[in-house]
Parts: structure tokens; C-alpha cells; sequence
């Protein structure tokens, strides 16, 4: 029963990790061609989306937890190595370019002389991890089934 409970909460929160990043991916080509103004005031629609922080460290939590309980069975370890490895992938992204861009603009209250250069590493760093987050979902396969 653990083991079934921990497959189940790690697609539920692959899943729920993937939509504000698909939301994100998708706003990117309508939000690029924005003025400042336009910008600005779009921006303050993430206000308190830091709280989904917690949907993304119980993702690397339970995907984690549930390698461990299936390091025997390699056949679903793999695939679960896979959609771990990309989840991480998406804290280094954001650390390593989300996070500075919301620190520069005090989170997009502030622009500064370089803030179209700040909002193309904004978007795409959160492109960046929408697509990883895809990439772990579809990795994951309950029990290591294979898609036919």
C-alpha cells in the first residue's frame, strides 16, 4: 500500500508542478512584446505563486522516496531516475536564473536599466523548466511499464 500511495503522489505532484510552468510556457510568446507598463501590471497576477514552491519540493521529496523504494525493480527505477533528475533540474534553473531576475527587480516592482534582458532570462528559465517538468510526468511509468 506505501509504495502505491508514494506512485500516486508523485505523479499528482509532477502534475500539479507542470501547470504553473505550462502557464508560463504558454503566456511567454503573448507577454515577450509587452511594454514596461503592460509588463509590469502582468506581473502582479504571480503575486503569492511562491507558495507553489511546496508543490515543487514535495515533488523532489516523494520522487525521490519513491527511487529508493523501487532501487530494485529497474525496470521503474529508471524511469523514475529520469523524472528526479529533471525535477532537480528545474531548482537549478531557477536558482540559477529565476530567482536572480526576481532578486534584480525586487519581483517585478523594480525595472531596472536592464529589464528586458531580465525578462527574457525570466521567461525563458521558466520555459526552461515547464519543459522539464513535461518531460518528468511523461517518464513516469506506475510499476515501469513501458507505453505500448
Amino acid at each position: 500500500m506505501t509504495l502505491l500511495a508514494v506512485r500516486f503522489f508523485a505523479l499528482l505532484f509532477a502534475a500539479l508542478a507542470l501547470a504553473p510552468g505550462l502557464a508560463h510556457l504558454l503566456e511567454l510568446p503573448n507577454k515577450m512584446g509587452l511594454s514596461r507598463a503592460d509588463y509590469g501590471t502582468v506581473q502582479k497576477l504571480y503575486k503569492g505563486w511562491a507558495l507553489l514552491g511546496v508543490v515543487v519540493v514535495a515533488s523532489l521529496v516523494v520522487t525521490a522516496i519513491l527511487a529508493i523504494l523501487v532501487r530494485s525493480q529497474p525496470n521503474e527505477l529508471g524511469w523514475v531516475v529520469v523524472a528526479l533528475i529533471c525535477i532537480a533540474g528545474t531548482q537549478l534553473v531557477f536558482w540559477v536564473w529565476t530567482f536572480p531576475a526576481n532578486q534584480k527587480t525586487s519581483n517585478w516592482t523594480v525595472f531596472p536599466e536592464n529589464w528586458m534582458a531580465l525578462r527574457t532570462q525570466w521567461e525563458y528559465s521558466h520555459a526552461a523548466s515547464a519543459l522539464l517538468n513535461l518531460i518528468a510526468l511523461v517518464a513516469w511509468r506506475p510499476g515501469g511499464r513501458r507505453p505500448s
